[in-house]
Order: structure tokens, then C-alpha cells, then sequence
């Protein structure tokens, strides 16, 4: 979308980078910031997205969305390849480093801020300057680093503490903490919601010194990508529209399940998937 637009007031905004992702069926739209808005959107809420990215970016998917787009020479860029050993991932092109100067005024009071980085793109600081908004975190691009090759690997959370102190709720994978439990812990007691992904188990979720799982359905899985990014939007729109965490954990558990039931952005969820999982609290 052109900046020279007028922008309209939103109801979620996410932050961070679009990605081109390159697989044997060529190049396709991914990262947190798309998928997530996507399910906003299919959730009813206005959203908005403040990203980098340069003209190689497949941004069809988003249309309907706004859009303020940093220019970049190229997008950031990932490739993926299973192997015995695991997927191998390798950063191709990293767009330019998002921070606050970047929010546009209109949209620095949005009531869900998501910061959702996939490469260190995303200034921490951003944590605390959204005084009057709930700031959701997906912290994995601040837990991959990469070598002179863009072969990635995981590494430490630099600044975890201040942006845990400041969220109003954390959504991560067992995987970007490499199932280290006990650092899972050590988060919760820093933040105010924590709440653990762990694939087709479903979800554990801290809060108040308190924990609960919630198991996911069986579902035949077609393809994961993207489903942490559609549970973490699922529950802080959830939890916004209700102030229960449980009830925000159950719903996203039960959505993001039915996503990997198809690929890529196919497995945002539909209005008959919203309306199911909703439905069943009622029950």
C-alpha cells in the first residue's frame, strides 16, 4: 500500500517483516506479520502492518490490508530444506530493521500491537512504547541468528527480560527454546502470559503462577507452517475480546489445529473454523 494513502485506524497491528519464502513451487508469501494479520482479518478486527520488504515480495495474499511498506532492495528471504538430520534454513535477504519512527501516529494506539519478528528485525524497545495497547510477542526471530552463509541456528534472546517485563501476553514454540522447560518457566515468571506451543499436544499456558495444557484435536497434518503464527493471533485477539487466558488458549489451540489440515496461507481459518471453535464453550 502507498504511504501517500490515508491510513485508517486499526484494530490489530502487526510488526514485522513479510517474507519471501522459496520452495519447490516457487516463491511465496510468509512470516509471522502475514499470517497473523490474515487471521485478525478473518477474526472481524481492522488490521494494519508495518514491515520491510522490496519489490519481490508476493503481496496479493494481503490485499484488503493496510500496509506501510520501508523499501528494501530485496525482501527478507528464507529457504527451507528438510533433511534426516531436520529442516535446514538459510536466510537469504534480510530488509531493513523496523523500530517506532516507522509506526505511523494514527496507528500508535491500536488496542493489539504483535510484534512479530522472524530475523532481529524488530527493535525490542517497540515492547515499551505502546503505552495504551496490549503488546503480544512471538519472540522466535529474536531467537535465530546466522553465520557468513545465512545458514540459521538458534541463540540466546538478547533483551528478553525488558520485553517480557513490559508484554501483555508471550506466545513461543517448544522448538525456539529447544524444549528447555525449565527456561520456559524461568520466562513465565517474568512476564504476565506466557503460553507454550508444543505442535499436534496442543498448548501449555502460564499465568498467574498457574499452568494448564490444553490438548489440540487429532487432525490428519498437511502442512505446520505458519500455524504458530495463527494461534498466537487467534489468542490475543481472544484474550482481548474476553480477558480470560484460559478460554483465549483453548480457542486458539482448537483454530490453529484445523491450519495445518492444508498449505501455506491456505490454512488461515475460515469462517465455519471460527464459528466451530467458538461454539464450543458453549457446549
Amino acid at each position: 500500500m502507498s504511504e501517500l494513502v490515508a491510513l485508517q485506524p486499526v484494530d490489530y497491528l502487526a510488526i514485522g517483516h513479510v517474507a519471501v519464502d522459496r520452495t519447490p513451487a516457487g516463491n511465496q508469501l510468509g512470516g509471522s506479520a502475514a499470517y497473523s494479520a490474515l487471521t485478525a482479518r478473518a477474526l472481524g478486527l481492522r488490521v494494519g502492518i508495518v514491515t520491510s520488504a522490496g519489490s519481490d515480495a508476493p503481496l496479493q495474499a494481503l490485499d484488503g490490508i493496510q500496509i506501510v511498506t520501508i523499501p528494501a532492495e530485496f525482501s527478507t528471504t528464507f529457504e527451507n530444506v528438510k533433511t534426516a538430520h531436520g529442516r535446514k534454513q538459510t536466510l537469504h535477504h534480510r530488509a531493513v530493521v523496523l523500530n517506532f519512527e516507522h509506526v505511523p501516529s494514527i496507528w500508535q494506539k491500536t488496542p493489539i500491537v504483535h510484534l512479530a519478528p522472524i530475523a532481529q528485525e524488530v527493535d525490542s524497545k517497540l515492547a515499551g512504547q505502546f503505552p495504551s495497547s496490549h503488546i503480544g510477542v512471538t519472540p522466535q526471530g529474536w531467537m535465530r541468528a546466522w553465520d557468513e552463509n545465512g545458514k540459521v541456528q538458534a541463540c540466546a534472546w538478547e533483551n528478553s527480560e525488558q520485553v517480557l517485563g513490559q508484554a501483555g501476553s508471550v506466545v513461543m514454540s517448544v522448538e525456539d527454546i529447544n524444549r528447555d522447560l525449565e527456561l520456559a518457566e524461568s520466562m513465565a515468571h517474568q512476564t504476565r502470559i506466557l503460553c507454550l506451543t508444543e505442535g499436534e499436544l496442543g498448548s501449555v499456558l502460564h499465568w498467574n503462577g498457574d499452568r494448564r495444557r490444553f490438548r489440540a484435536p487429532v487432525v490428519e497434518e498437511v502442512d505446520a507452517t505458519g500455524a504458530g503464527d495463527i494461534f498466537a493471533a487467534a489468542f490475543f485477539v481472544r484474550l482481548s475480546n474476553t480477558r480470560d487466558p484460559w478460554e483465549a488458549a483453548r480457542f486458539a489451540t482448537n483454530l490453529a489445529a484445523y491450519s495445518v489440515t492444508r498449505t501455506g496461507l491456505h490454512g488461515i481459518p475460515t469462517k465455519r473454523e471460527i464459528e466451530s471453535c467458538l461454539m464450543e464453550v458453549l457446549l
